[in-house]
């Protein structure tokens, strides 16, 4: 993976990024929902079974949190850091349960610099959390702000 930062003008559409995996234990289902989401399929194996999911599953803000993590720790590396300017698209199509590894697909939609701020802009990413199967947990549209180099033209 990259350590050099990215600048929104030095990105283009259609570019895609990676992450590495991350694997979700039931341990950590389990403490990130006595902390932010205590319903009993993210809390208890056994009560779970009796719910809509039939199982014991990550809260999707769980999923959000590690989604996060991921793309922090992905070859997407933005100057100044990964400054969110809103979400356009945002839903879980499929559960995370214990023992699921994830990983991140990301792919530049398009960038927008800003007209009245000339060293930012805003870039719009195409954002799969994907678990081992290939299969989509989340998926999100995102708009970032990043800087633009003002010493290179693009």
């Amino acid at each position: 993976m990259s350590t050099s930062k990215l600048y929104l003008n030095e990105v283009t559409p259609g570019e895609t990024f990676s992450s590495p995996n991350i694997t979700v234990s039931e341990n950590d289902i389990i403490d990130f929902a006595h902390q932010f989401d205590p319903q009993e399929f993210h809390l208890d194996n056994k009560a779970a079974q009796n719910t809509f999911f039939g199982r014991l599953v990550a809260s999707g803000w769980h999923t959000a949190a590690l989604t996060m993590r991921l793309l922090v720790d992905s070859d997407f590396k933005p100057e100044g850091g990964i400054v969110g300017a809103g979400i356009e698209e945002f839903r879980w199509p499929q559960s995370v349960a214990p023992g699921d590894t994830l990983r991140l697909e990301i792919k530049v939609l398009e960038t927008t610099p800003s007209r009245s701020a000339p060293t930012r802009g805003v870039i719009k990413l195409y954002i799969k959390t994907l678990n081992q199967k290939d299969e989509p947990v989340q998926v999100m549209i995102a708009k970032l702000i990043m800087r633009c180099n003002l010493s290179v033209d693009a």
